[in-house]
């Protein structure tokens, strides 16, 4: 494993990678990895020869000096972890690196309208310092594919919109969430739970399957449904931040048109923020008709 913390030796690096015909998979971390930024990992193999971990910990997504400083980093894990998952390449620049005329000096990529709808309206900027980095990770690594975890779903959507929009030769790969046994999202962020904050987060992941259901057996009334659900979540002791229904398309309100809905929900308990989300299939008047036909021909 090559661990490189300056961008001209990932560079040559990749170079030489791609000088012996071997393709490249990415996935850009902020390290205190867990089972979720493995199983990225695992995905990754699975399409390239070579696998390249990026660890940063991006102060331009924080809006808040105290988040950044308390965002747990556990480098000396990470690394055991990516070696014995056979990774090729670590890299762990500092912000000088990264931001070599600091954060002010620095130029952005926005992506417009995803960027500040939804989580971007409450978290200015955020968005600006996720496809910022993403871009000039991307540049360095030059990579075929790179990887990311389908729970931070809106983050998913401005980068996959990014790529399209700058004509980046690059192949997204959404993976799916990984969770724990009891059913919560997988998150460096779980780790600031406490042992009792830990036994009642999991509610986020079954109140959400309760919206889920809902939708399902044909309740359209989405506001009605956000307070029910943010109902649960303060009975269970947490405090409701933002539950979103949208079309899972674009991330724009639900129409007549519309085929999944997405729910995007976070909630904090205690110093954690959770966060999470779930695509719903909708019920059509076409899959109605299908379904009804259907059941005809195999009554006849």
């Amino acid at each position: 494993m090559h661990i490189l913390a300056e961008i001209a030796l990932v560079r040559e690096q990749i170079k030489q990678y791609k000088r012996d015909g071997r393709t490249v998979a990415f996935v850009p971390t902020m390290g205190n990895l867990h089972e979720g930024h493995i199983t990225l990992v695992k995905k990754a193999r699975e399409h390239a020869d070579v696998v390249v971990v990026s660890i940063f910990v991006n102060p331009m997504q924080f809006e808040r000096a105290d988040d950044l400083t308390n965002y747990p980093r556990t480098l000396e894990d990470d690394i055991a972890k990516l070696t014995a998952e056979g990774v090729e390449v670590v890299f762990t620049p500092t912000p000088e690196v990264m931001y070599p005329q600091g954060l002010d000096k620095q130029c952005f990529v926005e992506v417009p309208g995803l960027s500040s709808m939804l989580e971007g309206a409450s978290r200015p900027g955020h968005f600006r310092g996720v496809a910022t980095i993403v871009t000039k990770l991307f540049n360095i690594v030059q990579p075929d594919y790179a990887c990311f975890g389908e729970k931070d779903f809106q983050q998913l959507a401005v980068i996959r919109q990014m790529t399209t929009d700058l004509a980046l030769d690059i192949e997204i790969v959404g993976v799916p969430t990984v969770r724990e046994m009891d059913g919560l999202a997988m998150s460096s962020r779980n780790g600031l739970l406490t042992i009792d904050e830990r036994q009642r987060a999991p509610v986020v992941a079954r109140t959400m399957r309760w919206v889920s259901s809902a939708i399902r057996g044909g309740r359209n009334d989405y506001d009605s449904l956000i307070e029910d659900a943010s109902d649960q979540l303060r009975a269970a002791g947490l405090q409701p931040d933002e539950i979103f229904i949208r079309d899972a398309r674009n991330l724009q309100n639900v129409t007549a048109d519309s085929t999944q809905t997405v729910i995007l929900m976070s909630a904090f308990l205690g110093q954690a923020r959770l966060i999470d989300n779930q695509v719903v299939e909708l019920v059509t008047e076409s899959k109605e008709e299908n379904s009804v036909e259907t059941q005809a021909s195999e009554s006849e």
